[in-house]
């Protein structure tokens, strides 16, 4: 007998539920996470404050969680954090971010950790993220991916003590220890 499997589009994210717990469609399936904690809200804001600096200097805007991400029917994320370039702001509506930012940034949990790092790794590439952030709180640790013309390339860790310097802002060089402070 065959499975009929259940296809969840953006429309279907429409009619959730507001109850505290985020939900995304990621290749059609929906994925539900519960609230994050206080050490993931902390590493949130303190990601958010480093990108809006960059936001002061024109670079572009910054935004949290909850703002969803539209790159298709099928595939709507809701990012810890995001970032467009000033180039790139068209994208971005009152409603949700129409296609990829230039930077997404998760924050690892016991709920999503296998999620982010493996079918939002690929995903992100395949949708042309130029830069996926990934935070975790258990090691103190960041590792960017980058978008290369092969897929995503891989830097990092990067542990407290160490500078992360993106090519999308080379003079605003990125200290780990105030991410996880």
């Amino acid at each position: 007998m065959d499975v009929i499997r259940p296809i969840f589009s953006s429309d279907d994210l429409a009619q959730m539920p507001d109850d505290g717990k985020r939900y995304e469609i990621l290749e059609g399936d929906l994925a539900v996470s519960p609230a994050p904690n206080r050490k993931h809200q902390r590493i949130v804001l303190n990601c958010a404050d480093f990108l809006r600096t960059l936001e002061l200097h024109h670079y572009g805007e910054v935004y949290t969680a909850p703002f969803d991400v539209v790159f298709d029917r099928y595939n709507v994320v809701e990012p810890d954090v995001l970032f467009v370039c000033q180039d790139r702001l068209d994208i971005v509506t009152d409603a949700n971010v129409q296609g990829p930012p230039d930077i997404v940034v998760e924050v690892l949990s016991p709920s999503t950790r296998d999620r982010d790092l493996g079918v939002k790794v690929h995903l992100y590439a395949r949708f042309g993220v130029r830069e996926y952030w990934v935070m975790d709180p258990d090691d103190n640790a960041l590792t960017v991916f980058s978008l290369t013309d092969d897929g995503f390339r891989q830097h990092g860790p990067y542990l407290v003590g160490d500078d992360w310097i993106s090519p999308l802002f080379p003079d605003h060089p990125l200290a780990v220890a105030a991410l996880f402070r």
